[in-house]
């Protein structure tokens, strides 16, 4: 009796394997899962009454999506730092061990393929994954002729790579060159490429998979061999050391992948490395050499920071891990938007695309007219069918009068980030609204305390951060104000999982979180050019890091201008308590220069209309540069650190209650390095004794910006880890 896997025998001798995990909404590979699966591969090899099977799934969600990736983080994810020690022959058993265990399923996918007896894969729905390795490993594949239906191999995505065969097998089918393509970016194909690519043989109606399986089974009782079994197999395109296309492409696929990665990845070398070498080998070695580079993966805390934040956590927060116990579903029906600019429109955009009302409202009615033509001109430049377009336009509402909002029941003001301006539109809403409405604010940099002051009632007063462009970032910062209550909370992350979008929840601070710490990427790119860093060099090495622009290229987007207005806000906020960063005059010069960015194609960059932007030819007269340069190691120590000690601090002070909110904010907000699963899994990671060492070093060289909080140095001696101290707590 298995549990994962129901199983049948028709009255031609054929098998059916419906694949149906219990208690997961999409089939994964459990342990359970596998366990099942090798006792009916030896029954179907043993069994003389059996003639072939089919493979498909029990469930309309699709095919398979793969390993359990919670499980796997749980087993050997985000790392602790420090070493595992026991010397040598300690971690050559460690690692056997592991390989032992990752290669226990592409044992059991390469013993389905060599069973003896035909076996056919019908594909109903996404396949992805291991849910793809396994029709991989059968010897014919009907899928699902539906264009939503994706098959593909993403695990690069969270730092791993295919490791049961996968890197093996789709190159062996597609051809070297194109295999690399899908297997370095983790592109999805449709049914139809798959079936241009070879991957699968036979397209049909979702309704007659099992049946077309079935009958090839039938028809092709010999067909039990797979095609590079065969002495006679050769590559699509060619293979081998001696072959001029094969060395071509992968001296094309090594520079395009350091391009891309910097070479801060692991994955994606690990993928060429196996293809490179397993194309050379027959299977049964191949196989074996591609679960020798998923252990090595598997072994380094690079997979598993980014499996736990990534995936594991980025779940977890989209189903509500922050969300209030006890408060009932509050889902937003009908949003008041204040604000018709980029961001107003943004957010209009996003709410009516998810099926909620939107009234947009602006100082003009054409202003707000002029927000609305900003989803039409999205919706056009995506070919969406006109029906579908016009009824997304259909929800949004443009106005200039306050009554209109009368019925909404949230509103997202995205004003100018100025108090008064705030304060102001705040007021006239609640006069038609009432205070009992939730209210969120869009502001990026006030606190939200203040901002309620406004709303005669703040506990219904809450941040709602989004990032530009609305429809394309996936975050959202949910701010909790001193007075916020939970029934805010709630409605906010409610509103936020009706538009797909991933939230965090942090606590009331100047810049909040996302803000503040990726201000502190900017300003010591900002600083070092002052200091006469050449800006050619803190541009790359920005890059370099991992982040997706340099420092100077992301405030030219932000708007420099907008930089110099919200530091004039803060010195004015603050008084006497204010202290300047060194940047700031690096900001002055520029905005004094008439040079606000992107949006006057003056900034840092000169923006050609025509042509590729590039630095400004005369950023060394502004700023001259030192005869002195540093090393590319002592920028980027500066540009991460930076980071990593301004994420510590808001820790320390609970502007952030979790390491998980900070990792995800960190990555989907501004950028941060995506390799190191974020700033909180980088300084486990790294250490945090190591961590406290580099920061009182570049405190003495560089000043107080770079001096440890107090609780950092605390952990460090006590050789605690954000993690740990976090499940420490959720298990108190």
């Amino acid at each position: 009796m298995t549990e994962t896997i129901k199983f049948d025998i028709d009255s031609d001798g054929i098998a059916l394997l419906t694949i149906d995990v219990p208690g997961q909404t999409m089939n994964v590979i459990t342990g359970e899962f596998t366990r099942d699966l090798a006792t009916l591969v030896e029954r179907i090899a043993t069994d003389d009454a059996i003639k072939g099977a089919v493979i498909t799934s029990g469930k309309a969600t699709g095919f398979m999506a793969g390993a359990d990736l919670k499980g796997m983080g749980a087993a050997f994810g985000g790392s602790g730092g420090g070493g595992s020690g026991g010397g040598d022959a300690a971690a050559k058993s460690k690692m056997a061990t592991l390989f032992e265990g990752v290669f226990a399923l592409n044992k059991l996918f390469r013993r389905l393929e060599t069973c003896g007896k035909p076996v056919a894969a019908a594909i109903n729905g996404l396949a992805l994954g291991g849910g793809l390795e396994i029709t991989l490993a059968c010897h014919y594949r009907v899928c699902a002729d539906n264009p939503k239906i994706v098959l593909g191999l993403p695990e690069v995505m969270v730092g791993l790579l295919p490791g049961a065969g996968g890197t093996q097998r789709l190159p062996r089918l597609m051809g070297v060159q194109a295999a690399l393509m899908y297997l370095t970016q983790g592109k999805n194909m449709s049914p139809q490429e798959a079936q241009g690519f070879g991957v699968v043989q036979e397209l049909a109606p979702v309704a007659e998979v099992v049946d077309r399986a079935k009958a090839w089974v039938k028809a092709n009782p010999t067909k039990a061999t797979q095609p590079w079994d065969e002495k006679t197999f050769k590559f699509p395109g060619g293979a081998g050391a001696t072959n001029p296309n094969f060395a071509q492409t992968f001296i094309g696929a090594n520079a395009m992948v350091g391009g891309k990665t910097m070479h801060n990845m692991n994955a994606p070398v690990a993928i060429l490395s196996a293809v490179y070498e397993g194309a050379q080998l027959p299977m049964d070695t191949a196989i074996r050499v591609e679960s020798k580079y998923f252990a090595k993966l598997v072994a380094d805390p690079q997979a598993g920071n980014m499996i736990r934040t990534l995936f594991v956590n980025k779940q977890a927060a989209e189903r509500g891990a922050r969300r209030p116990k006890g408060v009932a579903p509050m889902p937003t029906k009908k949003v008041g938007m204040l604000g018709a600019g980029l961001m107003g429109a943004g957010i209009a955009m996003v709410s009516a695309q998810a099926g909620i009302e939107v009234v947009l409202l602006d100082q003009s009615l054409e202003a707000a007219q002029k927000g609305k033509q900003y989803t039409a001109d999205r919706l056009a430049k995506k070919r969406m069918p006109q029906d579908k377009a016009d009824a997304i336009l259909n929800r949004i509402h443009p106005t200039a009068d306050y009554a209109d909002l009368k019925g909404c029941d949230l509103i997202i003001e995205a004003v100018f980030e100025t108090r008064e301006i705030k304060a102001d539109v705040t007021k006239k809403t609640e006069a038609v609204v009432g205070a009992d409405t939730i209210f969120g604010s869009n502001t990026s940099t006030l606190p939200i305390t203040g901002l309620a002051e406004a709303w005669s009632k703040p506990d219904n007063f809450i941040g709602i951060h989004f990032f530009s462009p609305v429809e394309k970032m996936p975050l959202v910062e949910i701010i909790v104000g001193k007075k916020t209550g939970p029934a805010a909370i709630a409605k906010a992350l409610d509103y936020v999982a009706q538009i797909k979008k991933t939230p965090i929840v942090v606590n009331d601070s100047r810049g909040f979180y996302t803000s503040r710490c990726f201000g502190t990427y900017v300003q010591e790119g900002l600083t070092m050019l002052g200091e006469g860093v050449g800006p050619a060099l803190i541009e790359n090495v920005g890059k370099m890091a991992g982040m997706p622009v340099g420092p100077l290229a992301v405030n030219d987007e932000v708007g420099l201008d907008l930089s110099y207005k919200v530091a004039q806000q803060t010195k004015k906020d603050l008084g006497d308590a204010y202290k300047p960063g060194a940047g700031e005059k690096v900001i002055e010069t520029m905005v004094g220069s008439e040079r606000f960015g992107r949006k006057n194609g003056k900034g840092f960059y000169v923006y050609p209309s025509d042509g590729k932007k590039y630095l400004w030819p005369d950023l060394g007269s502004a700023f001259p540069q030192a005869e002195a340069q540093p090393s590319p190691a002592e920028v980027r120590e500066r540009l991460v650190y930076r980071q990593l000690v301004e994420t510590a601090r808001c820790f320390a002070e609970g502007v952030l209650e979790t390491p998980e909110d900070g990792d995800l904010g960190a990555i989907f907000g501004w950028g941060f390095a995506p390799h190191t699963g974020g700033p909180f899994s980088h300084m486990d990671t790294i250490g945090l004794a190591e961590v406290v060492r580099v920061l009182d070093r570049l405190t003495q060289q560089h000043g107080e910006r770079f001096a440890p909080p107090q609780l950092l140095r605390d952990m460090a001696a006590k050789g605690e880890t954000f993690y740990g101290r976090a499940a420490a707590k959720a298990a108190a």
